[in-house]
């Protein structure tokens, strides 16, 4: 759908969407948005699925303002969740909201873009993002209405700059914001991005703390990414998943160590020529107990390393 037909059609459906604000947000309400750094503010997504409950507002969203406009990292993960975080950045300040960040395709990321159509910012992701979206973006919708009614779930809204390999920088007043695209890792179009004045990095998915991780995409481009992510030489992050705020090396330690783990032990399993249902029950279960949702997702990232790794 483009973006302007996307823009009317949320737009005519706002005033259907205070009930859904009401009920379906309130565990994101009651989280807040904190600001992690000045001018940064978070919401720390808690650790649950999606459910009609939280609107699948589960991930770490916010924004970034500089002395002229605002950025919105990630806007939530369904139209619901996108009207909560405008209008607590409007809480907050007046400034023109221009840029709104897509950091990668899972709705949880991405479903909020409609509620902030209506300050016609410009749209970023990942070069793949708009390909990622059309191919998926459908599916995701009709999961999140099923789950949520049409009108809190929204609509898919694309991106309208794609941010490449080589750097994309924003000015938002006396404040840069540098952003790139990263290869195949936690998904094939993970966004990173970098604010000069904080000193933040905000790996969205590449950094999942607490909360086990997802595997979308390549498990070694994956740990690749970590290595990336650490050259970067940035003390702190905002990470897609767990505390809003974390040091950035510490955090990467059990991600990694989680990771390899996963690599290790499903090669292990392919060379004693065990199945794929053997190894999903074997493989790295020495982590089950230092993840949340462990069993909600391991299963799955065997076996897409099961998949990638065979092939080797």
């Amino acid at each position: 759908m483009q973006y302007g037909m996307a823009r009317r059609r949320l737009l005519q459906a706002g005033i259907c969407l205070c009930g859904c604000l009401a009920a379906g947000t309130a565990a994101a309400v009651s989280a807040g948005l904190v600001e992690v750094a000045p001018g940064v503010l978070v919401r720390r997504g808690p650790d649950e699925e999606a459910s009609a409950a939280n609107a699948n507002g589960i991930a770490n969203i916010g924004c970034i303002i500089g002395d002229d406009a605002v950025l919105v990292t990630d806007p939530g993960g369904s139209l619901a969740d996108g009207q909560w975080l405008r209008a607590e950045i409007r809480r907050h300040t007046d400034r023109p909201i221009r840029h709104v960040v897509m950091s990668h395709v899972h709705p949880d990321h991405c479903f909020g873009a409609g509620a902030f159509l209506q300050d016609v910012p410009e749209i970023l992701g990942h070069y793949r993002l708009g390909a990622a979206l059309a191919a998926r973006g459908e599916y995701y919708q009709r999961q999140l209405a099923d789950l949520l009614g049409d009108a809190a779930a929204g609509l898919v809204v694309p991106p309208t700059l794609a941010v490449g390999e080589e750097e994309t920088v924003l000015d938002l007043g006396n404040r840069r914001i540098r952003l790139v695209a990263y290869a195949t890792a936690h998904s094939d179009c993970d966004l990173v991005m970098l604010d000069e004045t904080s000193g933040l990095l905000f790996p969205a998915d590449l950094l999942f703390v607490g909360r086990a991780p997802s595997l979308d995409g390549s498990l070694s481009g994956w740990l690749a990414a970590l290595d990336r992510l650490r050259a970067t030489g940035a003390m702190r992050a905002v990470p897609g998943h767990g505390p809003a705020i974390v040091e950035l090396d510490r955090a990467i330690g059990p991600l990694a160590h989680y990771l390899t783990i996963l690599r290790d032990e499903t090669r292990a399993a392919l060379a004693a020529g065990r199945t794929m249902e053997e190894a999903i029950s074997t493989v790295a279960m020495t982590e089950r107990d230092h993840w949340a949702l462990f069993d909600d997702y391991h299963g799955r990232n065997v076996t897409q390393a099961y998949k990638e790794l065979e092939w080797e």
